[in-house]
C-alpha cells in the first residue's frame, strides 16, 4: 500500500497533515532570529544661497537654475528638488542608495565653485550634507 493511496482513501487525514505542515512552517518563520540588518544609507546634500533683496523669480532665474544645472551633472544624484523664495534659494540633491556622501559633497562643492563667478555678486552660498542612514529589514508583528 502506497502513502498516496492512504491519503486518497482518507481525505480528512490528508487535510490534517497539510494543516500541521502549514502551522509548523508559520511557527518556524516566527522563531527565526535576525542576526544582522543590512546597512543602507540614503543621503541628501542641500545647497542654500541667500540673495538679499531679490524676489523669488529673480532668485529662480539667476541663482537656482544655474546651480541646478551644475549639481545635476554630478555623479550619484538620484533626483533634485529646489525651492526659490524671497531672497533664498534651496536646492536639495538626493543621492542614490549607498552612494558615498562625502565624495558627492566634494564633487557638488567643486561644481558650485565653478559657477560662482556667474552668480550675482551680492549672494552668500553654503552647502551642507545631511545623511540619514536607514536599515531596510523585515518587520515583525
Amino acid at each position: 500500500m502506497k502513502l498516496t493511496d492512504l491519503f486518497i482513501r482518507r481525505p480528512v487525514l490528508a487535510l490534517v497533515v497539510n494543516l500541521i505542515i502549514v502551522i509548523a512552517g508559520v511557527q518556524a518563520i516566527r522563531s527565526l532570529n535576525v542576526r544582522q540588518y543590512p546597512r543602507s544609507e540614503n543621503a541628501s546634500i542641500t545647497v542654500t544661497t541667500v540673495y538679499v533683496g531679490a524676489n523669488a523669480e529673480l532668485v529662480r532665474g539667476y541663482i537656482t537654475t544655474p546651480l541646478e544645472r551644475v549639481i545635476a551633472a554630478a555623479d550619484g544624484i538620484d533626483y533634485i528638488q529646489s525651492q526659490s523664495a524671497q531672497g533664498v534659494s534651496t536646492i536639495t540633491a538626493r543621492l542614490r542608495l549607498n552612494y558615498d556622501s562625502t565624495k558627492a559633497l566634494a564633487e557638488i562643492g567643486s561644481k558650485v565653485d565653478q559657477v560662482r563667478g556667474d552668480l550675482p555678486p551680492r549672494r552668500k552660498c553654503r552647502s551642507s550634507t545631511s545623511s540619514r542612514p536607514t536599515a531596510s529589514s523585515p518587520r515583525r508583528t
